[in-house]
């Protein structure tokens, strides 16, 4: 994604993912994409910003922890996160935070 997302008035979450991945790509690319697919049709979801160089980076934004909850429960995300675990990185830690404010210039 190569924007920044227009996110709703304050207050909404964030889930926070940090990783490293390993050097092949092992399926990584295709599960990917498909997952950034299938979590923009999930009922609250606001949109997510993405880095990726030695550490990667990606910030979802959600309208409420239920939202959230549910995307984590998503049988085809848990056979993603699965893989993760197995396949593709070296390390990995989820945040998730309540934005309270934000600004934009």
């Amino acid at each position: 994604m190569s924007s920044i997302v227009d996110t709703p008035k304050p207050p909404y979450y964030a889930v926070i993912f940090t990783s490293q991945k390993i050097d092949e790509d092992k399926g990584y690319n295709e599960m990917s994409d498909k997952m950034v697919e299938l979590v923009s049709q999930q009922d609250g979801f606001l949109g997510f910003e993405s880095a990726r160089e030695e550490l990667g980076i990606t910030v979802s934004y959600w309208k409420d922890e239920k939202s959230i909850i549910n995307w984590k429960a998503n049988l085809e995300h848990q056979e993603a996160q699965k893989l993760g675990k197995e396949l593709w990185y070296k390390q990995y830690k989820i945040r998730i935070a309540k934005v309270e404010r934000d600004y934009e210039l």
